[in-house]
């Protein structure tokens, strides 16, 4: 809870205030006056309101529009002559903009940016001025624009929309963290913010408005247009940046919505009049899409034009403000949160908006603002202004201009003394021992209270003032001291400065001083309780002093909390408890977050103890609680995590410990902000879920032996602002400000005031006069109870005979879910009906529900309502809400949660109702149940006339039905029939018609209906009078055909029979085969119908007596493994002796003669499908023959299927058989190489890795290389190291054939002598043949390779080397003899040694008679050999050599394609 201190500003001139404005950011006030002598100024002032004499701007006429630079400390100030003046603070000067106006300038408004000033007058002139980084404008404007009427409002188009803009920045975070499709989002969001930025004007468009209604559109290059008109002049104007939309409000209130688009066209959503006074009106956004709207009225109209809602906020009934006082003009704090409202009495209305949904219940519209305590000033307030970055306010009443301050306000409770700070300057004094009340005026702004039992003591920063408290209160001290903290004990005045703390006496005298050393730190932190003094450090230092002697006498070791408090950051606050043997301490961590763990530090022990409010329970608990599983945990252990869980999610706001008991402490907890986040947005019933409150008081204990337990929690009352203390038995409460009033005349402490209120302990209650020792006992009970102690906790209560102490304790159970301890109190309390409810509870298997039960016995209602939501229970809280009678939530969670009881709800809910005589209320919920074709005329029975008015408006069949059968028994037929006909009950009308002797008219609505109930009853009427043929008719209709049947057999019908058979079921199929089967003519249709009806072995039988073969081909066909065996072997020998012997086959593959079925089909070529061969595939998990014979039966299949070329098959049951080998070289024979070798590399044998490779080499692996690294391949993992050799040998022999690819070749012979040495032939010499054959030839190719490099280093040698070359005897066995002419006859060729040349020619001539020369040597070598020695070229000569040519230029492509590195392939 906060007051205002207020500060009258120090106006150099007289007269009045006009305007004022405060700066967005800096703590400046701009204040527009005007003087009783004429002309105006403008002065500025700071947060305090002093006068910065330097800062005025003054001229002979007033100034009529004040407006400050969204950044820098710069004030623009519009005068009645036209003159613009700026005023900057930062620089200390004053500047003028061009004199462009020539009349009064009503308007100025500078851009978000701070680079644009808009400034327009009476006439109409509006100027756009560019300004520079400085804020200084440029000399010439913009653009300047003459507007056909007066401006009245500017507001500028925001560049960015804050949503996308906050979305960004997440991204931004998302992504510098190492989010990559973050990265990727920001950089789309960023290239899409550009774009609309650039159509936008990046925050430099706006809109202005004139006298006249009409709406202008101004773009970021001064371009303007007319955007729309308005109704009227146009008082308004507001850009919702969240949606893109302005909204205009006229002088006569009409609001309008336009939507924008980049280019700045206006397109109109909707148009309201609003209600309220016409005249000066204020309309401000209060909140996102939230307008706020003061006429001059009692209340302010809010309009949330994103929900489309609107609401007032009123000051009737509210206490501070008169009857028919009257709000003159608001301001919004968007972050306070808080929306003022300046009255005609001088009074600061202000409403806090909290968006959470607060305890138990959901908050729309008008309930989400919350009225705080006025704030008073003096005079009629015309103007109120948030402003600053610290928030402050500024009133103006024309007479003066006052700044209000926030001040948190002043509170303190010890030795049931309470002081509450009511005002600025005031204090409300309740001394609790004697019920004496004071109120204190003093003559200094309060900031701090501290009391005793006897005295206090109040300062403001400079002063402080003691007093002494009694039946009077008088002033026994003054000094001055700008202490922050303040401590009073005794005589005894305890006080801070840099380093120390002083004890002084209440004149100021200082009688002791407490240091401390540099490391200690600053002290931060005072708190007396009992004879000991706390001071906490601003280095995390705790000290101790004993008060007791005459001087403060250290108590303890100093304990410095950084040691044992992880990301220690800086101390908040520390309370001692009142023997001083234990210290809470709040903290904030080193990241500048609140600390949600509450430490408590033993001073006896010097260990610290802690209790996390972020989990809910203390660190020994948590121990306890990690070690169990939830499930195995005990009810007492339940309860305790429930309890846990109803405060986790929040960090301490305050603690006390109570000046009697040590044990006992008092923390007040606060929702955290990601737990509020968090929290539901819907209603509480509709969400199902409980809503937190957002503050709760939670009181511990704290021992050595179990630490810091929680013992209770409650949520802060709405009234109350926050704890100040307790005292066993109460807690004592500030009220807030709005509900500080006259005192409870019932209250026994009528003579105290009403700022303080105090709340009975939950264990307390029933004891609030009892003597210590009942106080003592019941203390001990609840502590012993709190860790578990049942023995000591009823041994402390024994005495104890009250019934309210045992309902309180019972109650008790209910937070602490101790339900054994509810059954003892329940027993004291001889409360049989709740005894008797918690006994048939234990059935239920949620804890909270069997609590929730307990609670709804005593009277809590409202925990009864949030246990069973807590556990979910909705069927027992559908239960509790109809036991208590809240039908409305009944039904509604009938309807989100329990629809499985929402029938009976309604039932219960009518069954109600009807008790209660609301007939007219019973009837929709009895319908809803679905139960009123029964309850309703149950209900009606003794008003018939009532009765048939709601059967004939229901229009519900049954229930026509019902009434018709009831008008039937009373002997009215004709409205019986009427009924019947409205009901479409045609059985019913036929049953009539007959009834009354109409048949025909029953025949009739058979025909038309075919209601098959009415034609059964037909048939038979028409049976009893010998009717058959109609009879048959009907009965057939009806689907009756084993009547039917059975009058055919009767009548010798036998051409409708067998109709009627096929028709009807198996059974009726069958004795309608009989019948046919006596006759001889008709056994044919006894056969079908033996098989339709699914009598084969009667259907065969007959068959087979009177020879219908196309009958047995039709049986056979629908025969399978449940057929009788020995009729399958039967049909089997049919088919074969009149040679169908693929029927045969079928029938015996059904009757699992496999073998049989094999040989049949290999001795009559009988085909092997894929469907027959799965037929025939035993499953593995078969019991019918063994894995043996199942593998035998496989590759029978597979080789009867191989013999008929079923290749694909044959691999697939060989596979299945497990024989690889026979599958893959049935897989050959198929010549699917894909599947080849695809098969080879799952197999992994080595046989078929070499079957696969030899088959790859019959193909033309020479142009494939993916064949050629296949055979490679399969040869290397099937270890066939001399089939890969050889493999080598041919390709080295294909690259020597046809590419000339000697370096190639050499690579290839190379491995295969590599895999030849490896190999492990059988036969040892011929393997040494090979390889002696294979070295040989490597020779000779490299000699060939050397010999051809040479060609360019060393000519000479390399001739040299060919000529013994092509001397060696087998050298054709490795390298071709043209070849190694060609290389003699190119290099004579180029070094033009022509004659050698042609010798070499003609040698290899002699060598090779029918070489083609043009195979080893170019074609243009050859002629040029010719030409050069004049002899002709024979014909015939290079004759190939275009074809060669061709398969060289194929070869060298897919020898790139190929070969990529040193070794081959």
């Amino acid at each position: 809870m906060a007051v205002y201190f207020d500060h009258k500003v120090d106006k150099p001139i007289a007269g009045p205030s006009i305007d004022i404005t405060w700066h967005k950011n800096h703590p400046f006030l701009a204040v527009a006056s005007r003087s009783d002598g004429g002309g105006g100024c403008v002065h500025v002032y700071r947060d305090e309101g002093e006068l910065l004499e330097h800062a005025t701007m003054q001229r002979a006429c007033a100034s009529m529009s004040l407006e400050w630079h969204p950044s820098r400390p710069i004030v623009c100030a519009g005068w009645e002559n036209g003159e613009i003046l700026l005023w900057n603070e930062q620089e200390r000067e004053l500047y003028w903009a061009e004199h462009l106006h020539k009349s009064e300038v009503v308007l100025l408004k500078w851009s978000a940016n701070g680079t644009r000033l808009v400034s327009g007058d009476k006439n109409g002139l509006l100027v756009v001025w560019k300004a520079d980084a400085r804020g200084r404008l440029q000399p010439g404007p913009l653009c300047k624009h003459e507007l056909p009427q007066m401006v009245t409002q500017c507001v500028f188009r925001p560049g960015v929309n804050p949503d996308a803009a906050a979305d960004a920045a997440a991204l931004a975070r998302a992504a510098v963290s190492g989010d990559e499709n973050a990265l990727d989002m920001f950089v789309w969001k960023k290239g899409l913010s550009k774009s609309t930025t650039k159509t936008s004007g990046d925050g430099l468009t706006f809109f202005v408005s004139g006298s006249e209604g009409n709406v202008f559109y101004v773009d970021e290059k001064g371009t303007c247009k007319a955007a729309f008109n308005a109704d009227g002049a146009v008082k308004k104007l507001l850009y919702n940046e969240y949606k893109d939309i302005l909204v205009v409000v006229t002088e006569s209130l009409m609001l309008s919505q336009f939507s924008v688009s980049p280019e700045g066209h206006c397109q109109e959503l909707m148009k309201v009049k609003l209600s309220g006074k016409l005249g000066d009106f204020n309309v401000i956004w209060a909140g996102r899409g939230v307008l706020a709207i003061a006429t001059g009225e009692p209340l302010v109209r809010m309009w949330d034009l994103e929900r489309d809602d609107n609401y007032a906020l009123t000051l009737d009934g509210h206490q501070g403000f008169e009857t028919g006082e009257c709000i003159n003009c608001i301001t919004f704090s968007n972050s306070k949160g808080l929306l003022a409202g300046g009255t005609n009495n001088g009074r600061i209305a202000l409403w806090k908006y909290s968006s959470s949904g607060g305890y138990g219940r959901n908050r729309e519209g008008e309930d989400r603002w919350k009225i705080q305590g006025p704030a008073q000033v003096e005079g009629n307030i015309l103007q109120v202004k948030w402003g600053s970055s610290k928030n402050y306010l500024a009133v103006n009443n024309i007479a003066n201009v006052i700044i209000l301050t926030e001040q948190i306000m002043s509170s303190h409770f010890k030795d049931e003394v309470a002081c509450v700070q009511v005002s600025p300057s005031s204090l409300s004094v309740d001394m609790y021992t004697n019920g004496i009340h004071h109120d204190l005026k003093t003559d200094i702004h309060i900031k701090g209270v501290h009391a005793s039992r006897e005295h206090i003591a109040i300062w403001n920063g400079r002063k402080l003032v003691a007093y002494e408290i009694g039946p009077t209160i008088r002033a026994v001290g003054t000094f001055t001291t700008e202490s922050p903290l303040v401590a009073v004990y005794d005589q005894n005045v305890y006080t801070t400065e840099p380093g120390k703390v002083q004890v002084r006496t209440f004149q100021g005298t200082v009688k002791q001083l407490i240091s401390f050393s540099e490391i200690e730190g600053e002290p931060v932190s005072l708190d007396v309780n009992g004879n000991y003094l706390v001071v906490g450090s601003s280095t995390g230092y705790i000290k101790i002093f004993d008060l007791s002697r005459r001087e403060a006498k250290l108590h303890a070791t100093p304990k410095c909390l950084t040691e044992d408090i992880m990301k220690f950051g800086k101390l908040n606050s520390v309370k001692v408890n009142c023997n001083g043997t234990k210290v809470s301490i709040l903290s904030t961590k080193n990241d500048d977050v609140t600390d949600p763990i509450l430490y408590v530090w033993d001073v006896d022990m010097d260990t610290i103890a802690n209790f996390d409010f972020s989990v809910g329970h203390g660190e020994q608990e948590e121990y306890s609680q990690a070690d169990e599983k939830e499930e195995d945990q005990t009810d007492v252990e339940r309860g305790r995590s429930e309890a846990a869980r109803d405060i986790a999610g929040r960090y301490p706001l305050s603690h006390f410990w109570d000046p009697q008991e040590p044990k006992l402490l008092v923390c007040e907890a606060k929702l955290s902000q990601t737990a509020d986040q968090n929290s539901p947005k819907k209603s509480h019933l509709a969400s199902g879920a409980y809503q937190p409150a957002e503050v709760i008081v939670v009181s511990l204990f704290s021992t050595l032996e179990h630490g810091v337990m929680l013992q209770d929690s409650f949520p802060l009352a709405e009234n109350h602002n926050g704890l100040m203390g307790l005292q066993v038995p109460y807690f004592y409460f500030v009220k807030r400000l709005s509900d500080i009033g006259p005192g409870d005349p019932h209250s026994p402490l009528t003579n105290l005031g009403n700022a303080v209120s105090r709340q009975v302990m939950r264990d307390f209650v029933g004891l609030e006069d009892g003597d210590k020792s009942a106080r003592d006992a019941m203390m001990n009970f609840s502590y012993y109870l709190t860790i578990g102690n049942m023995d000591e906790a009823f041994k402390a209560i024994k005495l104890i005979k009250s019934e309210s102490v045992w309902e309180n304790m019972a109650k008790m159970c209910v937070k602490t879910r101790r339900l054994d301890v509810a059954k003892v109190c329940l027993g004291n309390m001889g409360h049989a009906r709740g005894a008797k409810a918690l006994r048939e509870a234990e059935k239920e298997p949620e804890l909270d529900a069997r609590v929730a039960i307990l609670a709804s016995q005593l009277g809590l209602l409202d925990d009864a309502e949030r246990l069973f939501k807590s556990c979910k229970r909705h069927d027992l809280l559908n239960e509790f809400y109809q036991g208590s009678g809240q039908w409305s939530k009944a039904m509604e969670c009938g309807e989100l949660h329990d629809r499985i009881h929402l029938r009976t709800t309604y039932y219960n809910y009518a069954k109600h109702l009807e008790a209660k005589g609301d007939i007219n209320g019973a009837i929709p919920n009895y319908e809803k149940s679905d139960t009123h074709r029964f309850e309703v005329p149950r209900m009606l029975c003794d008003e018939p006339q009532a009765l048939e008015a709601y059967i004939m408006k229901t229009k519900d069949k049954a229930l026509r039905k019902w009434w018709a059968q009831f008008m039937e028994s009373t002997g009215e037929m004709e409205t019986a029939l009427q009924f019947y006909e409205a009901a479409q009950d045609y059985l019913s009308l036929c049953r009539v018609y007959c009834y009354c002797g109409n048949t025909d008219k029953a025949a009739e609505i058979c025909n038309e209906t075919g209601d098959r109930a009415a034609c059964y009853h037909l048939a038979r009427q028409y049976e009893n009078q010998d009717n058959v043929k109609d009879a048959i008719h009907f009965f057939t209709r009806a689907r009756a055909y084993s009547q039917a049947i059975r009058l055919c057999k009767e009548h010798g019908m036998e051409d409708q029979l067998m109709n009627l058979a096929l028709m009807s079921t198996q059974e009726d199929m069958v004795e309608a085969a009989r019948y046919y089967e006596n006759n001889p003519n008709t056994q044919d249709k006894a056969v079908m119908l033996y098989h339709k009806g699914g009598h084969f072995s009667k259907a065969l039988d007959l068959a087979f007596r009177t020879e219908q073969f196309g009958a047995l081909q039709l049986i056979a066909d629908d025969l399978d493994e449940r057929t009788d065996p020995n009729l399958l072997n039967k049909c089997a020998d049919f088919f074969m002796e009149h040679g169908q012997y693929d029927k045969a086959v079928e029938l015996l593959i059904v009757a699992k003669r496999y073998l049989e079925a094999l040989d049949l089909c290999i001795q009559h070529n009988v085909t092997i499908t894929e469907k027959l061969a799965e037929k025939m595939t035993i499953p593995k998990d078969s019991n019918q023959v063994d894995n043996e014979t199942r593998l035998k039966l496989l590759e029978k299949v597979a080789d009867c299927a191989f013999t008929q070329g079923s290749y694909h098959l044959a691999t697939k049951k060989y596979t299945q058989a497990g024989n690889k080998v026979k599958a893959m070289r049935a897989l050959l024979k198929s010549g699917d190489t894909e599947k080849i070798v695809f098969f080879a590399g799952v197999s992994r044998q080595k046989e078929i890795y070499v079957m696969a490779a030899n088959y790859l080499q019959s193909l033309d692996w020479r142009k494939d290389p993916e064949i050629m690294k296949n055979i490679i391949g399969f040869y290397t993992k099937g270890r066939a190291l001399d089939s890969l050799a050889g493999f080598y040998d041919a390709c080295a022999q294909v690259e020597i054939d046809e590419y000339q690819n000697y370096d190639k070749a050499l690579g290839a012979l190379s491995e295969a002598y590599k895999c030849l040495t490896k190999a492990k032939m059988k036969n040892i010499s011929q393997q040494e043949d090979r390889i002696a054959n294979l070295k040989h030839r490597i020779g000779l190719v490299k000699k060939f390779v050397q010999a051809r490099r040479l060609f360019d280093e060393d000519p000479e040698e390399s001739v040299k080397l060919s000529q013994v070359l092509l001397e060696e005897p087998e050298l054709d066995t490795a390298v071709r003899v043209g070849d190694v002419y060609g290389m003699l006859i190119e290099h004579y060729a180029r070094n033009e040694n022509y004659r050698k040349a042609y010798d070499c020619m003609e040698e290899m001539r002699t060598r090779i008679p029918t070489v083609n020369m043009a195979y080893y040597v170019n074609m243009r070598t050859v002629e040029a050999i010719h030409k050069a020695l004049e002899i002709p070229l024979r014909r015939g000569m290079g004759a190939e050599s275009k074809g060669k040519l061709s398969d060289e230029e194929d070869g060298d492509v897919v020898e790139e394609e190929i070969y990529n590195g040193d070794d081959y392939c």
